[in-house]
Order: structure tokens, then sequence, then C-alpha cells
């Protein structure tokens, strides 16, 4: 059973976005492995205020080359599919966590290059909504 200090911090958590915003730092910061961790992370705490400020809208880290290259990487032989598991794998990498279970081809395990590509975006979406929700936290 928590206290109600444990309490307290979660829901404090909660209320401001805490967990979201160090999971968004840690992604990119990941991402982009730069040499002053420290001032890169001081950077996007700014850039995030500014965006906060100007209304401008958060970082993508992939793009659709990205995804071909992460789709290539995953089909080294060309089939144009792969499997559910290596899908699912994929997108946890790229840091998505609510995975659709069901995409076009998980029955046949052989998900397309394209359903790859709909789904990483889509969940790249609801990544940089979570981004855009903590702009108006700080």
């Amino acid at each position: 059973m928590a206290t109600q200090r444990e309490e307290d911090a979660a829901e404090y958590l909660k209320k401001h976005n805490i967990i979201e915003l160090l999971d968004n730092l840690s992604g990119m910061l990941f991402f982009h492995r730069p040499e002053k961790p420290r001032e890169f992370l001081i950077e996007q705490l700014e850039q995030l205020k500014i965006s906060q400020q100007t209304g401008m809208k958060g970082p993508n880290l992939f793009n659709n080359a990205n995804l071909d290259a992460v789709f290539g990487i995953l089909d080294p032989t060309n089939q144009k599919h792969i499997t559910f598991a290596q899908y699912k794998q994929a997108l946890m990498t790229l840091g998505i966590k609510d995975i659709n279970e069901c995409p076009d081809g998980a029955n046949e395990d052989r998900i397309s290059h394209e359903t790859f590509k709909t789904e990483a975006m889509q969940g790249i979406q609801r990544c940089s909504a979570t981004y855009e929700q903590l702009r108006t936290c700080l």
C-alpha cells in the first residue's frame, strides 16, 4: 500500500507529465548521442519552451527515409514484408509504446512495407502529440 507521500509524488508526476517529458528527452538523447549530453538536454528544454511561446510544432525524429531504411534492414532480401515480431520490435525500438496489435497482414505474419510505415508514422505522431502536451506544462 502506497503512503500519502508516494501518492502525492505520483500525482505530481502525472499532473505535470514528467514521465512523458523524461521519456521524450531520453529518446532524443539516445537518438542523437551528443558529445555534451547536458548541454543537449538544456537545448531541448529551451526549444520546448520556445515552441510553447511560438506555437511551433515539436520535433520529429524519424521521416519516411528513416522508416524505409529501418524496413530495409528488417527485409534484406527485399521480400516486401516482415514478420509481426519484427514489426513489433522495430516500433518498440523507435520508441512507440502503444503498438497496433492487429495491423494489416498480422494474421498472415506478413507486414507490408506500406503497413509498417503507416503504423510507424502514426505512432511517431502520437509521440509528437505527447510532446505538444508537454509544452503546456512548462
